[in-house]
């Protein structure tokens, strides 16, 4: 096992560590090796115009405390020095943020990355279990959230360390399988011909599936946020509402299973964000797993295997923690996403 004080690798303290996703953007301060993550600030990001505002203004001048590295996982694919986000209008710039925000390190990390370095850094008490057997230590694991988009990630152990890999699989195809799908499924939004994972498992997903099971049946579709769908969904008090949480909670285990084959996922597949966090009661009720399991001839494979829904409200911020505290431990790679004053 390599040194948690790797020179190669080690920042330095104090860091600043932020999760920034579509809607909110969360920080907070590590300040040393044997440290938790200090009190989180939490803003949202239509409320700046850029990233480094919100930092200035929501950390920097709030906190006695200076950060020397910054450690920030962001919902987009990190491939240059400028990075747009895919549900946001920042974009982040790093080497300006060094010289604007008084930095002499930054890495930048995608958003579930973070969620999958979360994964191994949390505890069972922030588990809930959907079914499945008992997790093999150090077999794969898949990380996936619906949320303002659908983020995903896998993760593997070798070598000792414990590697996440990033990738846009909240873009795959999603399509019709039974007879219902085939009537709801004409009228999905698509985006350019296509219907991807985001086009249903995600907040405004969940709200295009509800429109698209009340035009297939010629009803009225009132509500408009995602929230309205979900609570009138669990409450019993809308037809509509509640087949287009059935049909978001199918799709989601038909993704799951299919991410879980990909990586042989027998150390667990994961759920996280604040959408699943809300549906724990309907994930429970048997079509995600009949869906997550309905991948013949693997079933007794896909029996096999454990989901868990994450319910820290702040797991992406455990991972970077840990991630910031011994990076080292980490086959987390920095190439052309590491930048130094």
């Amino acid at each position: 096992m390599p040194s948690a004080c790797d020179d190669e690798t080690a920042l330095r303290f104090p860091i600043l560590i932020g999760d920034i996703g579509g809607t909110n953007a969360r920080f907070s301060i590590v300040m040393d090796a044997n440290s938790e993550a200090g009190e989180p600030w939490i803003v949202r990001t239509s409320d700046f115009a850029t990233i480094d505002e919100a930092i200035q203004s929501a950390v920097l001048d709030r906190s006695s405390v200076r950060p020397n590295s910054a450690v920030l996982a962001v919902a987009g694919p990190v491939d240059s020095d400028e990075i747009e986000l895919t549900n946001c209008p920042w974009v982040v710039r790093p080497r300006a943020m060094l010289a604007n925000l008084g930095l002499t390190d930054l890495v930048v990390l995608n958003d579930f990355e973070a969620q999958a370095l979360a994964v191994v850094a949390l505890g069972e008490e922030h588990m809930e279990k959907i079914g499945g057997g008992e997790p093999e230590p150090g077999a794969g694991r898949v990380v996936l959230g619906p949320g303002t988009g659908l983020g995903v990630a896998g993760l593997i152990h070798a070598l000792g360390r414990w590697i996440p890999v990033p990738g846009e699989g909240g873009h795959m195809d999603l399509g019709p399988r039974t007879a219902r799908d085939f009537e709801v499924f004409p009228y999905i939004e698509r985006i350019e011909g296509r219907i991807s994972g985001e086009q249903i498992l995600c907040g405004r997903g969940l709200v295009n599936a509800y429109r698209a099971v009340a035009k297939a049946d010629g009803r009225p579709a009132p509500f408009t946020l995602p929230s309205e769908v979900t609570a009138a969904a669990l409450a019993g008090t809308d037809a509509t509402a509640e087949e287009a949480l059935a049909l978001f909670v199918t799709c989601l285990g038909r993704t799951a299973g299919d991410l879980a084959l990909v990586f042989m996922s027998r150390g667990g597949v994961f759920l996280t964000g604040g959408i699943a966090q809300k549906i724990v009661p309907a994930l429970k009720t048997g079509n995600f797993r009949a869906a997550f399991e309905d991948k013949a001839p693997h079933g007794d494979l896909m029996r096999s295997m454990p989901v868990y829904v994450i319910t820290h409200p702040l797991a992406a911020l455990v991972g970077l923690a840990a991630y910031a505290r011994a990076p080292s431990l980490f086959g987390v790679q920095t190439a052309g996403r590491r930048w130094n004053a």
